[in-house]
């Protein structure tokens, strides 16, 4: 382990360490550990290996992506970390791809895989369709005569409602009036 450099990203909830963690190894060249939940708060602790510029990258990106998604508490790269501290990363708490020194991915199950069902054939179907040879062209339907619209019956326009007979009343004019002041003015 001191040949290689330890980055630790702390975030709150597991939505951004996996953010986080996702960040990480897409940016550089760095193993992920795993990750680690701290007892109580939601604090998540996300642990990689690699070398030391690839682990400050990774950390640096880490960092952004996490906190656009949730809260991150806390980063750290450690260059060269001492031998003692390998029992603290690869500690039964942690959850993941390297966890007890493994390197490398995760193995994925192989999956089976299930045949395609074949397609039925309609009872009435020449062999020529059944074979997949081109089937006869067929005389394309033609198509239906549109409808006639209905004629739009013409609508007298409303009358406009006559003017009322009282005028308005003129506006009443107004005088300005200063206030006065403690004198009287």
């Amino acid at each position: 382990m001191s040949e290689q450099s330890l980055g630790l990203i702390e975030t709150l909830g597991l939505a951004a360490a996996v953010t986080a963690a996702d960040a990480a190894v897409k940016s550089a060249n760095v193993t992920l550990v795993g990750y680690e939940f701290a007892k109580g708060d939601g604090m998540t602790v996300v642990k990689l290996r690699g070398d030391v510029g690839a682990v400050k990258a990774a950390v640096a990106a880490a960092e952004m992506a996490a906190g656009r998604v949730g809260r991150v508490v806390a980063t750290r790269v450690i260059a060269r970390p001492a031998a003692g501290l390998i029992r603290l990363i690869d500690s039964a708490e942690t959850v993941g791809c390297g966890r007890n020194g493994a390197q490398g991915p995760v193995p994925v199950p192989p999956q089976e895989e299930v045949p395609a069902e074949p397609v039925p054939t309609p009872p009435d179907a020449s062999p020529s369709e059944v074979s997949g040879a081109e089937p006869a062209a067929l005389p394309e339907p033609e198509p239906e005569p549109l409808p006639e619209p209905a004629p739009v019956a013409e609508t007298a326009p409303e009358p406009e409602p006559e003017p009322d007979p009282t005028p308005e009343p003129p506006p009443v004019p107004y005088r300005l009036t200063r206030p006065k002041g403690p004198k009287g003015r």
